[in-house]
């Protein structure tokens, strides 16, 4: 009985206690459901608002999250406090305030692409399904979160880049227009007159449907390059990547066979050696007799005849 006596104090004192806080707990529990409805009420509230403006999605998920985590972060600081009097709200935030610096050392990263995608979502920079570029990396968005972007190549490799990383750096919004403007450049031989070649361009993309005709194509006489005489060619069309290749190939094509018709050279690249020393050849007047029939035959002068103090050939097997 002397060893049992202290357990079952202990027991009783802590259902005493149990007791006592019960109150205290059905409160907390009131509150925390209290919580639950407001955070269900507001996160409806704030949809049904933005249903219908211009606001992404992803963004609108986003403010219902934060909305949500600070109505829960409200009411479990409540619930807290009725269960455990001496907390007082000033304990709790100093608390709050020094696990939030410990917090956003440890995860700088992930909230740097945290606020990029919020900046991103806000300015709406680039929109779904256009086709971005940015420091080499190539795609067409297919989704915008708040920590990362979804590209898709046009080999169909899915690249997923850190907000953080389209924020920084430039981004190329390449379809940000229905059409847009691409370039080509187109050499001619230096025996070519410059203004005959420039016409027979023109004419042979007037009749390219890809072309968009109301904003012309040009033609620019670029540079001296080695071997030829270089044009600048420049027409728009649809800005789409398989509009790009589609264009592309038809304007080659035509401006390949306009010059070809017209006897116009495209030339290979040229190369011309200069010496600083003239160069002369070796007995040219026997390479001009009329009597040798191959040339081949000819012996070189700096080879020993037979008879001479020449060492014997290699024998033949």
């Amino acid at each position: 009985m002397t060893l049992i006596e202290p357990l079952y104090q202990r027991a009783q004192s802590m259902w005493l206690g149990f007791v006592e806080v019960m109150p205290l707990l059905v409160v907390a529990a009131i509150c925390l459901l209290l919580t639950w409805g407001v955070a269900a009420f507001l996160g409806y509230v704030i949809r049904t608002s933005l249903a219908r403006s211009s606001i992404r999605p992803a963004l609108t998920e986003l403010l219902v999250s934060l909305m949500r985590v600070t109505v829960w972060v409200i009411g479990t600081l409540i619930a807290a406090t009725v269960i455990f009097p001496s907390l007082t709200p000033g304990k709790l935030l100093t608390v709050l305030g020094l696990g939030s610096v410990a917090v956003g050392l440890a995860f700088k990263d992930i909230f740097e692409n945290f606020f990029a995608g919020v900046l991103i979502m806000l300015r709406r920079p680039m929109r779904i399904n256009d086709f971005v570029e940015c420091e080499q990396v190539r795609g067409r968005v297919e989704k915008i979160t708040v920590r990362e972007t979804y590209l898709r190549k046009t080999d169909g490799q899915l690249v997923l880049v850190p907000n953080s990383f389209l924020f920084k750096n430039p981004v190329h919004v390449l379809t940000d227009l229905p059409i847009r403007r691409f370039d080509l450049v187109v050499g001619v031989a230096y025996s070519e007159d410059i203004d005959t070649a420039r016409r027979v361009i023109l004419e042979a993309l007037s009749h390219i449907e890809e072309i968009e005709h109301q904003r012309g194509v040009e033609v620019y006489a670029r540079e001296f390059n080695a071997s030829s005489l270089d044009f600048t060619v420049r027409w728009w069309a649809a800005s789409q990547p398989i509009d790009m290749h589609q264009s592309r190939d038809k304007v080659v094509t035509a401006i390949k066979r306009a010059l070809d018709t017209a006897g116009i050279e495209i030339p290979f690249p040229y190369r011309t050696l200069t010496f600083k020393e003239p160069l002369t050849l070796k007995d040219r007047s026997i390479l001009k007799d009329p009597t040798l029939k191959d040339p081949s035959t000819l012996k070189n002068p700096s080879t020993p005849e037979a008879g001479d103090d020449a060492p014997p050939a290699a024998p033949t097997r």
